[in-house]
């Protein structure tokens, strides 16, 4: 339903640019409430903000209520077009601190979900050794699933991101920065958790084709190792954690990082079925857009992680 019969939104102002960076608050927080401490403004003030842009936009962006927050549709294309001109605003910053020879601004870095207890991985260093840099810099970090990085990197929503390499783009750059392993983990109410049952071991991955699996719902090396293998999909998780989740209940089997498995296979929730067989490689790389040239900020956060893990320590 439309506020007004037409639009009323004209020159974009100063003010228009904060009602939307209050409005791409309230949707990521997922409500007027939860994003006060995201924005340090109480509730009443968050709510008049929204319901001014409704008003410069003519259009009725969200609904609240006993029912919770929810957009509308406008609201969700209101959303997808702030998030880009937002982008080409940090862009052209980023664009004058280049003609100034400074590094200024924002920059949003994302990252696949449970890198951080991964050895190998050198994010926390690159971060330090850019810190010192560039301080000016504020650092905006996201953990989000592959798809949405690879979508982030390319319509500007993110500089940087960190995923497992799955496919390459032209229109993106890639470096390598670590790796890490994958096992099949089963859980302590599985018919597979208990090692003395030899005889319900699986040998081969056609033996495992007799197992419900959860795997990850986009492309992926976990989808595509699951595809490659056969293996029967019966339930689908969007993250590391719901993949997990579903193993924890007993009635799949899933690919899991060996480093975040640990502490469930430390607390006997879990553990590798034949880790010697089942498993599979991944490696993890920078990527960043081609085109337009990336800011200096950029390229200097993109040289601190390359640089980072050239010097880590072998395993």
């Amino acid at each position: 339903m439309k506020v007004n019969s037409r639009p009323a939104l004209g020159q974009l102002s100063d003010m228009d640019i904060r009602l939307l960076r209050v409005f791409k608050s309230v949707v990521e927080c997922g409500g007027m409430a939860a994003a006060e401490l995201e924005l340090n403004i109480g509730t009443s003030t968050i709510s008049r903000h929204v319901k001014d842009l409704e008003t410069r936009l003519g259009l009725n962006l969200c609904r609240r209520g006993r029912a919770g927050f929810a957009l509308t549709a406008e609201g969700e294309q209101i959303y997808s077009q702030t998030l880009r001109l937002l982008a080409g605003a940090d862009a052209f910053r980023s664009s004058v601190d280049e003609i100034h020879r400074r590094m200024g601004g924002q920059l949003n870095i994302a990252v696949f979900d449970k890198t951080a207890s991964n050895p190998q991985a050198r994010i926390g260093a690159a971060i330090a050794s850019f810190s010192d840099l560039a301080p000016e810099v504020s650092l905006n970090l996201h953990v989000a699933p592959l798809n949405a990085i690879e979508r982030g990197v390319l319509d500007g929503q993110f500089q940087i991101g960190v995923i497992p390499g799955h496919r390459s783009s032209d229109t993106l750059s890639y470096d390598e920065l670590f790796t890490e392993t994958m096992y099949m983990y089963c859980g302590a109410q599985h018919a597979l958790f208990q090692s003395g049952q030899a005889a319900l071991e699986p040998t081969d991955w056609e033996g495992l084709r007799g197992h419900d699996f959860a795997g990850l719902g986009y492309h992926s090396p976990n989808m595509e190792m699951s595809q490659q293998m056969r293996l029967q999909r019966k339930a689908t998780g969007y993250d590391q954690e719901s993949i997990a989740t579903l193993i924890l209940s007993g009635k799949y089997l899933g690919f899991l990082p060996d480093h975040y498995a640990q502490a469930f296979v430390d607390a006997g929730q879990m553990r590798a079925v034949k880790p010697e067989l089942f498993f599979y490689l991944c490696s993890f790389f920078c990527i960043v857009r081609r085109t337009p040239q990336p800011s200096r900020a950029t390229r200097a956060f993109q040289d601190c992680l390359v640089r980072a893990h050239s010097q880590r320590v072998p395993a």
